[in-house]
């Protein structure tokens, strides 16, 4: 009687989801092939392992953030492995407290659809963060070539101080340091964008989290009004429950404060002192005019230098054994086999059964 533990059966667009639509599902949620602990293991353990010196710090980062993302969809699965017992246990209990647990057990698996949902936002941080990861890769060759002729040169000098190939080699160096200058450049410009894009993606998902976890947690409190905690003496009867649509309405006002929140009606907001705004406005200030003032045109960086034909951009370097984004996510390949990397809907579980069955509501 009186059920409604199936919050959302059709769900329909939130106002923030109109606004931002959410991401493909997280890259992480299918193809496993290693699981649980052992996934974790060999990641932490292999990662930065191979590959390019100057991209094995990254790779570590970004493999620690998909133990990461496997741990939060584990925690998503069982809170609302959790939210159904919660049903299922109260449903014998006295009708204040089988009510009051029925509707708790619906926030409690909503909060567990928000952590499924969290974990695909959080992809596009990882994803992000990877594509610098490739940009390091890709400008190791540039940097081995230099430190190769250098070598070289260093060696020529000392064996064969007279030797017609050091000025060759010579010349061959100013070469590379031209390309080295032009993968180093590409390689600061878009680390600069990408980690800012990277982190806005993570703290934006966050912010959106936490503030929807505070409206359920805010509406579980007032559910348990409801739950009549006098003490009775042997043998006295409590008055019957009368709550049932004082539940109903609270669970319906969950659902439209979830529905409606958007970043603009956010509760907490961060609030920067005298001391750090002025620091802040003076460094922005201090960027912006350099940029207006000393600005370089770097939209011909990618160009072939005239007098080195075979030379080609950063982006384009022989494919490294970084760029695993397909077998790494959808296969698990955990020690760094070679694929190709990409940049760049809701996918939760309303078609699960949520602990009780729905009964009829009885007039």
């Amino acid at each position: 009687m009186h059920r409604t533990y199936s919050m959302r059966a059709t769900r329909a667009p939130t106002a923030s989801q109109i606004q931002n639509p959410p991401p493909p599902p997280s890259s992480t949620k299918s193809g496993r092939f290693f699981r649980g602990g052992l996934g974790h293991a060999l990641r932490g353990k292999t990662a930065g392992a191979f590959g390019p010196d100057l991209a094995k710090k990254l790779a570590q980062l970004v493999k620690m953030e998909k133990n990461v993302m496997r741990s939060l969809e584990q925690v998503a699965k069982e809170r609302m492995e959790v939210a159904q017992q919660l049903s299922i246990w109260g449903e014998a209990c006295d009708e204040d407290v089988s009510d009051v647990t029925d509707k708790l057990g619906v926030l409690l698996y909503e909060i567990g659809e928000l952590e499924d949902q969290y974990v695909d936002r959080y992809d596009q941080y990882r994803v992000t963060m990877k594509s610098i990861r490739n940009i390091e890769a890709s400008v190791q060759p540039s940097r081995d070539r230099k430190q190769k002729i250098t070598d070289q040169i260093a060696q020529l000098k000392y064996k064969e101080p007279n030797s017609p190939r050091i000025v060759v080699l010579e010349q061959e160096l100013v070469r590379a340091e031209a390309e080295s200058l032009v993968a180093e450049a590409q390689l600061s410009n878009i680390t600069r964008e990408k980690i800012k894009a990277a982190y806005t993606y993570q703290f934006d998902a966050l912010r959106e989290h936490c503030e929807k976890v505070a409206i359920i947690a805010g509406y579980g409190k007032h559910l348990l009004e409801l739950i009549d905690d006098t003490p009775v003496t042997p043998g006295e009867t409590r008055a019957a429950y009368d709550g049932y649509e004082a539940s109903k309405a609270i669970i319906q006002d969950c659902e439209d404060a979830l529905t409606n929140w958007v970043t603009q009606k956010a509760a907490v907001s961060a609030k920067l002192s005298t001391r750090a705004r002025t620091l802040s406005t003076r460094r922005r200030n201090n960027i912006k005019a350099r940029s207006e003032g000393q600005g370089v045109d770097l939209s011909g960086q990618d160009a072939p230098l005239n007098d080195r034909d075979s030379w080609v951009p950063a982006g384009q370097h022989r494919t490294s054994e970084y760029d695993d984004d397909e077998d790494e996510d959808d296969e698990e390949d955990d020690l760094d086999a070679p694929s190709h990397s990409v940049l760049g809907s809701e996918s939760g579980l309303n078609g699960e059964t949520r602990g009780r069955n729905q009964e009829p509501v009885v007039a």
